[in-house]
């Protein structure tokens, strides 16, 4: 399990690129054969990716989050970015097509991940975050959330939001969590940009063609800075961090939340006139 340590903003001004990427990109969570996890101390969350690949992926404890099993003292949600594959959680089997939502909840011992029987190209990505209390697992198809069209072609940020888990759909402990999908010909993920001083949110970016990239703006509204992402990569957004995007084509991103409260429209607008 790799380590992220959280930092503050008066980090910013002096970071390199390489620095801001090795703090805020995760660049390879999807490794064929292997479950890959990252715990970022920003909200003790974990962002993971199981690939199966034709084998049996089995979601073990970790030294570094003290419990003798993933779930002991935490929650998960899952969602497939891959072909249709299965998830075994103490004994129950989940069926994830591309796009569903799996909410697994604080106490399930075992979690295996499988691809399906047509298939061996099951993508799974893992946010976990502490929990307090144990809610039901669930299984939303893609489509089944809440679906929220936000924007417009005119500012080119028209795109389709998907909510799974969140305060009125999937109950959770902290963890709200969905996928929004962008229009053809718009690029921008969210602008004016936002923070949400109690919650850290993490995206990943995915659906991005292999020759585009998405520009990924982090830090305050007075000191901003920008990162390059690729297909299947993830950023942490701190709480003090705005986050928002643009890409070189139309793309998709998982974003998930965890932190002080669950209510989805708690943001602060940096409005682009104010950005530097």
């Amino acid at each position: 399990m790799e380590q992220r340590y959280a930092t503050n903003p008066t980090q910013i001004p002096g970071m390199t690129t390489k620095e801001l990427r090795e703090s805020y990109l995760v660049p390879q969570l999807f490794v064929p054969g292997e479950v890959t996890v990252v715990y970022t101390h920003h909200d003790r969350i974990v962002l993971g990716g199981a690939v199966p690949a034709g084998t049996d992926l089995v979601l073990t404890g970790y030294p570094e989050i003290r419990s003798d099993y993933f779930l002991e003292h935490r929650e998960v949600g899952i969602i497939n970015v891959g072909d249709t594959g299965t998830v075994t959680a103490d004994g129950e089997v989940y069926e994830l097509v591309n796009g569903a939502c799996l909410y697994l909840g604080r106490g399930i011992r075992d979690v295996v991940f499988r691809d399906a029987d047509s298939s061996e190209g099951a993508q799974f990505y893992l946010f976990s975050a502490p929990a307090h209390t144990a809610y039901p697992a669930a299984l939303v198809s893609p489509g089944e959330g809440t679906v929220r069209e936000l924007g417009d072609q005119v500012t080119s940020n028209r795109r389709t939001l998907n909510q799974y888990i969140h305060e009125n759909g999937v109950k959770s402990c902290q963890i709200v969590m969905g996928v929004t999908e962008l229009h053809p010909g718009s690029m921008w993920n969210t602008m004016p940009a936002h923070t949400h001083d109690r919650r850290t949110e993490c995206y990943l970016y995915f659906d991005v063609p292999e020759d585009a990239r998405v520009i990924h703006l982090l830090g305050e509204r007075e000191e901003t800075r920008h990162l390059v992402v690729a297909d299947r990569q993830a950023i942490i957004s701190p709480s003090w961090s705005l986050h928002s995007g643009v890409g070189t084509a139309a793309y998709s991103f998982i974003w998930a939340m965890a932190g002080e409260n669950q209510a989805f429209d708690d943001m602060d607008p940096a409005p682009v006139t104010g950005l530097k």
